[in-house]
Order: structure tokens, then C-alpha cells, then sequence
């Protein structure tokens, strides 16, 4: 049995057992051990069981955190006639978090009865009623309620007037399904950071998501797609489901796919059409139905049966291990040049081959001196006829490419959808700078604007992922800013599996360590949204023991589907993104011939004097031989200068001298009581203590060391990216290549830099990256 592999409802003791008088008790049990007499109060029992874990989520027991959830769906899954029922408790646990105004319980029970709403094949109108009413009363709560109740309201209204669209749509994006009618295709980008996830581990990980997909061909995907459809279109009553059923399976490709082909059609045609054009659609859809059984060979008796289960596979994913930060942008490259069917796409010839160079600033640029004159004329006639590996230079033609408005706008639309959770008319100024950002916006771009292409990259590692991640998606936006290619085509959307190679645990129970956690941020999103810390964060627990678990004696290295099962329901409904701004920073070092760096940090800094530390270790020896007292050791004499911002937003620049040891410097809350978005400040063995302030709050500091002695930088707690003899740096916060593209239009029309104008008063001038989230931040 694997590590995660959990027993049957039946003989679980994570289950509770009690009398619920208020359903149906009668017991009968199958030989699969699961009640079919009784089945809502098995359901019922399993939802209690997964809501109370939610409730104790600051327990101690949390290796098995999210394995309840995990069973309930698995339960589901193997029974279709649960998800009907798993719907009705849902709707009815909804109602009552309402009544008792129990929010903690709101957004998971909402997650899980949109995933079982999307599965169920048939739903009657009046639970269709009563969800989409749900979810418009929430709209009157605040942040993220709101949010996520308008996301689930729309969905539920597209899905009450054209039953199934939303499986339609899932399945055919997710497998890139080749097709005239949604054009939108996804794929799952599993990234590993090597210096956690390595070896043995990392190929147990790879067998685990890439065969736990449900892989199966387009034949038969584009039969569950049929399947599904057409039950959840017709109903119980006008479609039998297993003489369909047993019709496709007689079938192949050429037969299924203009089934496919016109049942897709007629659904995406039905989601934007009006009510009475859609009975027009529900014919042609019965027609349809009528057309596939006849063309069976061998048809079967056509009666009464309850819809047949066509589970949803899961998404199509991909394994790395990030040795290379350009791999990620080559990967996506790869991903729409392959699956571009609706529409020939294609990258410029030199766009592989410079990648490498935009992505690493440090990396030199080779140069050839020309000898000629400029001017055609003045070429050789035999040059454009030699061939390149002779040497000789050859021209080619060029044509100057004036950036469209739809270029223009593309990488604006990410800072505007940013923006979409501050205040309108704030967001570019300084306005609730300390507040962090979360959610998504409330002004969907039009359909010609939305973008064909869905990377969900998922991160598994610690804190030095993350900056790794945060560093190529800076460098990534400033090279689209300068010249386009994946922007106007690719969404991005940024997962993250905390796990870390230390015994420890990836996220400590005592809010107060959080910052000081390898995996700060995780921590820190687990405290904002519980959802996140019951499904995602327990994942750092069971996966680095995977490795041991396979290579134990005795144990079978069949692949597990709870990791891929649990990326694939994390990706599917965890929409509402978390902010956390990235901090440019400029290395300048003490030889003057070396030319300053120019990095970027997403988490922490770690500043820190070696030359004081041997010293102090050498005064502390001295003192151990000579028995007595060391002299007191102060610390390099350091000059600070900073941006203090408050509660209040007014910032008011200071200045300091002082002797320290070391300087952390983090962007991640250290309790929920002091969630500010602005970097803390804390100096190692201050001199002098009395007339400084513990912690510092600010966004712009700079930092120098005022005598000989140099400094070491480590950032984002990620050894790679140490820099030595360091003589001062400077941190402020990136802006966003949205807000620069703006800023330089502007300059063209002799705009003051001061004016804010047209699009710039509504974007955010911050570069942040987004992480996904169940919940965002819930206050």
C-alpha cells in the first residue's frame, strides 16, 4: 500500500460514526463495502468529517490534512449516482453556514459542490435555482466572498442554460482537443526545484503526475465528451445512457469525431444563444442522439438507466526538474507552437536562439565589427550568393514593425487585472500600499481579448523556488516589454506546492515563526486562506517520504494518483490570486572595476559581515584559553537610508548610522497581526539599541558599509545566488514593464512624467507575482 493510500468509508477511523436522525438510516451494504441503502448518509458523514479537519487546522496531526477531502471526491467518482447527492448536501450545508454565519465554511463547500456540479450529468432546475441564488447573495459580502460568488454565480448561470457546457469545456482545453469551436487549450507545468527534489525522489514524482493523469486517446476523449453532453443536455428521460454509451464504444475515430465535432457546436452555439434558440439546439442534440444509436451495429435493448459515469480525467501535466531558468519559457514556447490549430503561429528564427541572452542580463552579447559602407549598392554582387559557412556577411531584407494597439495593450491588461482588487483612481499611487493585493478583477476583458493559451506552472520547493520563479518572470515581462512574443498569446497562472528537504516542517503551527519557516510564503498563505493550508500545504509532509516508501523492501512502485488528483484540483478551482511584489535590488561591489548587479528578490535578504563573524569567533576562543571576558565586539559601522511607511501612508524619509553583525530583511508577515505589504527591517547585534526602532517598515532602503569591510548578500535564503565583497546595495520595488510600456507612450506626446494619464491612473506601478490561491486573503 503506498503512503497516502487510505481504507474504504466502511473501516476509516478518520470517519465519524453517530445517529443522524434527519436522513435516512437504513443500512445495506454492498460487496464493495460501500452503503447504497443509506448513501446520503454516507455522504453526509464525509462532508462533517472534511469540515471539522478545516476547523481543527491548527492541530498538531496534519499528515493526513486533505486526504479526507481527497476520499470524498474518490467516492464520488466510482459512484455516479452520489454526485446528485452530494450536491443536494452541499447546497444544504451552504444554507446553513449561511444562517449561522459560519464563513470559514463558505468558499471550500462552495469549491466542492462547483466540482461535483461540473461531473454530475444531470441536475434539476431547482438545485440549478438554488445554487445560482447562493451565489449572488454573496455578492453582498465583502473580499473574497464576493469575488469568488460573482466567478461560481456566472458559471452557474451558463451551466443552468446549457447543462454541461462546463465538462465540455474542461475536457477539451485541458487535452487540447482539436476543434473549430473553443479555441481555448491549457496544459499543467509541474516545475521541481533540484536542490530539494532530486534523485530517487524526483523520479517517483515524475511516474506519480505524468501517469496519474487518466491518460486516454482522443478516441476516448472525444466519447466522454459525447457521453456527457448529450445526458446532461437531454436528461434522464430522453436519453438512455447506456445504449449511447454502447453505441460509441463500437465506434472509431472517423465515426466519433464529427459526433464530436457537431455536439461541441451545438453547445458553445447554445451557451451564447438566447432561451428559445436554445430548444432549437436541444433538438438538434436529439437528433444527433438518435442518428448515433441508429448507426450502431449492434444496438442495445433501449430502457430506463441511470446516467453512466464518465469521470473528468485529470489535466494533461508535464514534470521538470528546473536545472535551467530559460527551460520554463522554452517549455511554453514548445506548448503553443504545438498545439496552435486554430490559427498558424510561429516564432521569429532568432527567437530560440536569443532567449537564453534576454533571460541573463550577464551573459555577454558577441559582437562583429562591419566593414562596409551600409549602403546595398556598395556590396559585393557575389555576397548574397555566398553561402553562410564561407564567413562572407549576406543582407536580409528587413521591414520596420510599428507595435499594434493590441501589442500595446497586452501586457497592460495583466497590471489592470491586478488592479482590479484596489481602490480605482489609488492603485498607481501610494494609496494603501501596506494592504496586500488578492483576488481577481471584477472587469472581464472582451472575448477577442482573451488570450487562447493557459500555462498553470506549478512550483514544488521552498523559499528559493519562488525566487527563482520571481526572477524569471521579471526578466520574462521586461524582454516582452521590449520586443512581444508569448505575452498577447499566453495567460500564466502560478501555483505552489510548498516542500522542503529539511526535517522540519514546511509550515509551523506558531504563527509567530512564520517568516523564520523554509517555506515562509507557504506559511503565510496557509494563514490567509485555510483551504490552502488544509489541502496544499499538508502535500511538504507525505512527498519527501514518498522516496523512502518506494524504495522500502516489499513495496510496489506502482504510481499513486492522490498527487496528480490533488495538483489537478488545486489548479482547477484554486482562481483567486495573492500578490507579493518583487524588489529589484542594485549590487555594488567594493572593487570599482567589477560593474554593479542588477537582481531582483521576492522573500528575503540576508545581509551579513564575515570578516566580524571570524572575528568574533576568534575574541571567543581567546577568551575560552585565557578563562575570562572577550572584549566587546560592536559590528561594521553601517549607514542606512530608508523610506519609512506607516499605517497612515505617509512616508517619511530617514537616515542612521549604526554597528551590526547582520541585517535581515523579509517580505513575509511575521504573524497575522502585522500582514503589511512593505519589507521588515531588523538589524544583528545593533550598537547602539536605545535610540533605534526594533523593526523597520519600508519599501526603499539602501545600505552601505562605511568602512573597509565588505559584506556578503544572499537572497531569497538560495546559496546560488550569493554575492561577496559587496559594498552597498539598494532595494526598492520593481515596476511593472506594463506601466513602463505606458510611461514611454506617453513621453512620445511631451506628457509631464508627473501627470498621471490616460491608463497609467488605473495601473499598478508595482511588478508583483501572483500566486493562486482557494480563497485569497480572508481577514
Amino acid at each position: 500500500m503506498a503512503l497516502w493510500d487510505v481504507p474504504n468509508s466502511q473501516g476509516s477511523s478518520m470517519e465519524p460514526t453517530g445517529n443522524y436522525s434527519t436522513l435516512s438510516s437504513t443500512s445495506a451494504v454492498t460487496d464493495a463495502g460501500v452503503s447504497t441503502a443509506a448513501p446520503e448518509s454516507d455522504i453526509y458523514r464525509s462532508l462533517q468529517a472534511v469540515l471539522r479537519e478545516l476547523d481543527s487546522r491548527h492541530s498538531t496531526a496534519r499528515v493526513h490534512k486533505g486526504m479526507l477531502r481527497w476520499t470524498l471526491h474518490k467516492k464520488v467518482q466510482k459512484n455516479p449516482q452520489y454526485n446528485l447527492i452530494l450536491v443536494k448536501v452541499v447546497i444544504k450545508e451552504l444554507e446553513k453556514a449561511e444562517r449561522v454565519d459560519c464563513k470559514l465554511h463558505i468558499i471550500p463547500l462552495l469549491h466542492t459542490l462547483i466540482y461535483a456540479t461540473i461531473q454530475t450529468p444531470f441536475i434539476p432546475d431547482d438545485l440549478y435555482k438554488r445554487m445560482y441564488d447562493f451565489c449572488k447573495r454573496l455578492l453582498t459580502l465583502p473580499q473574497p466572498y464576493c469575488t469568488v460568488g460573482l466567478t461560481y454565480s456566472r458559471q452557474m448561470k451558463m451551466e443552468r442554460g446549457t447543462p454541461g457546457v462546463l465538462y465540455q469545456r474542461l475536457l477539451v482545453s485541458e487535452h487540447s482537443l482539436k476543434n473549430d469551436s473553443y479555441p481555448l487549450q491549457e496544459k499543467v507545468f509541474v516545475f521541481a526545484d533540484p536542490a530539494v527534489l532530486a534523485g530517487s525522489l524526483a523520479k517517483v514524482l515524475r511516474v506519480d503526475i505524468e501517469s496519474g493523469q487518466g491518460f486516454q486517446s482522443p478516441l476516448g476523449l472525444m466519447r466522454s465528451a459525447v457521453q456527457h453532453s448529450l445526458q446532461a443536455a437531454l436528461g434522464e428521460d430522453r436519453c438512455q445512457a447506456a445504449a449511447l454509451a454502447h453505441a460509441l464504444q463500437g465506434q472509431s475515430l472517423q465515426d466519433v469525431e464529427p459526433y464530436f465535432q457537431e455536439v461541441l457546436s451545438a453547445m458553445e452555439h447554445s451557451a451564447e444563444a438566447s432561451r428559445s434558440e436554445r430548444s432549437q439546439l436541444t433538438d438538434r442534440l436529439q437528433t444527433l442522439y438518435t442518428e448515433i444509436l441508429r448507426s450502431s451495429v449492434d444496438q442495445a435493448p433501449l430502457s430506463h438507466s441511470s446516467p453512466c459515469d464518465v469521470p473528468l480525467p485529470n489535466p494533461e501535466m508535464s514534470f521538470h526538474i528546473w536545472s535551467e531558468e530559460e527551460e520554463l519559457w522554452r517549455e511554453l514556447a514548445k506548448f503553443i507552437r504545438s498545439n496552435s490549430f486554430c490559427e498558424p503561429f510561429s516564432f521569429p528564427e532568432d527567437f530560440m536562439a536569443d532567449l537564453s541572452t534576454d533571460l541573463d542580463p550577464e551573459m555577454p552579447r558577441h559582437s562583429v565589427i562591419s566593414t562596409d559602407s551600409g549602403i546595398e549598392r556598395d556590396l559585393p554582387e557575389a555576397t548574397e550568393q555566398v553561402a553562410p559557412s564561407s564567413g562572407r556577411l549576406s543582407r536580409r531584407g528587413g521591414m520596420k514593425v510599428k507595435p499594434s494597439v493590441t501589442d500595446s495593450v497586452a501586457l497592460m491588461q495583466d497590471a489592470l487585472e491586478e488592479t482590479g482588487a484596489c481602490v480605482w483612481g489609488t492603485a498607481g499611487s501610494g494609496a494603501g500600499m501596506l494592504q496586500r493585493r488578492a483576488g481577481t478583477s471584477a472587469m472581464p476583458f472582451p472575448k477577442q481579448q482573451q488570450r487562447q493559451f493557459t500555462a498553470r506552472i506549478v512550483m514544488m520547493g521552498d523559499d528559493r523556488v519562488l525566487g527563482r520563479m520571481a526572477r524569471a518572470y521579471y526578466w520574462f515581462r521586461k524582454r516582452e516589454a521590449r520586443r512581444q512574443f508569448l505575452t498577447a498569446k499566453i495567460n500564466l497562472q502560478i501555483y505552489y506546492i510548498p516542500v522542503s528537504d529539511q526535517t522540519s516542517s514546511p509550515a509551523k503551527e506558531n504563527t509567530s515563526s512564520v517568516a523564520s519557516s523554509p517555506c515562509s510564503l507557504a506559511s503565510y498563505l496557509g494563514m490567509v486562506d485555510p483551504w490552502y493550508e488544509c489541502n496544499i500545504t499538508s502535500l511538504g509532509h507525505m512527498i519527501p517520504k514518498l522516496a523512502k516508501t518506494h524504495s522500502s523492501p516489499g513495496m510496489t512502485c506502482e504510481p499513486n494518483p492522490f498527487l496528480s488528483d490533488v495538483i489537478s484540483y488545486y489548479v482547477r478551482t484554486a482562481l483567486q490570486p495573492v500578490y507579493f511584489t518583487i524588489y529589484y535590488i542594485k549590487i555594488s561591489f567594493s572593487n570599482l572595476t567589477k560593474e554593479p548587479v542588477e537582481e531582483v528578490f521576492l522573500s528575503h535578504l540576508e545581509l551579513d559581515f564575515p570578516d566580524f563573524k571570524a572575528l568574533q569567533a576568534s575574541m571567543k576562543d581567546m577568551s575560552m584559553r585565557q578563562k575570562r571576558n572577550s572584549p566587546e565586539v560592536y559590528g561594521a559601522a553601517i549607514s542606512v537610508n530608508y523610506r519609512k511607511v506607516s499605517l497612515s501612508n505617509r512616508e517619511v524619509d530617514k537616515s542612521l548610522s549604526l554597528r551590526a553583525s547582520g541585517v535581515q530583511i523579509c517580505a513575509i508577515p511575521p504573524n497575522e497581526t502585522e500582514d503589511f505589504n512593505c519589507l521588515t527591517v531588523s538589524f544583528t547585534d545593533m550598537k547602539p539599541k536605545s535610540s533605534l526602532e526594533p523593526k523597520i517598515w519600508t519599501c526603499d532602503i539602501r545600505i552601505r558599509s562605511l568602512e573597509r569591510t565588505t559584506f556578503t548578500v544572499c537572497l531569497d535564503n538560495d546559496s546560488r545566488r550569493t554575492f561577496k565583497d559587496v559594498q552597498s546595495i539598494e532595494i526598492a520595488p520593481c515596476l511593472d514593464p506594463g506601466y513602463c510600456l505606458q510611461k514611454t507612450m506617453r513621453s512620445k506626446f511631451n506628457v509631464a512624467d508627473d501627470i498621471e494619464a490616460g491608463l497609467s491612473k488605473y495601473i499598478n506601478k508595482r511588478l508583483s507575482l501572483p500566486i493562486n490561491t482557494f480563497a485569497g486573503i480572508i481577514h
